[in-house]
């Protein structure tokens, strides 16, 4: 075996434990870990967006009773 072929096989060592790391070996990798995170942020998110929605309604039917009353 050569140095330039021992040189692959050690990097591919180390990419191979850096893949297992990042996908995980039978328990939840990283990968898994930063789905989850975003998935938990995007449904924050829609709670939100949500949660505006329904004060700006109930602002908008605010500003329609007080305009309906000064009249």
């Amino acid at each position: 075996m050569t140095e330039f072929e021992a040189q692959v096989l050690a990097d591919l060592s180390v990419l191979k434990s850096q893949m297992e790391h990042l996908l995980g070996i039978g328990q939840p990798g990283r990968l898994t870990q930063i789905e989850e995170r975003v998935d938990r942020h995007e449904r924050s998110v829609q709670r939100m967006r949500g949660l505006f929605t329904a004060v700006g309604g109930l602002f908008t039917m605010a500003q329609i009773a007080v305009d309906y009353f000064r009249r």
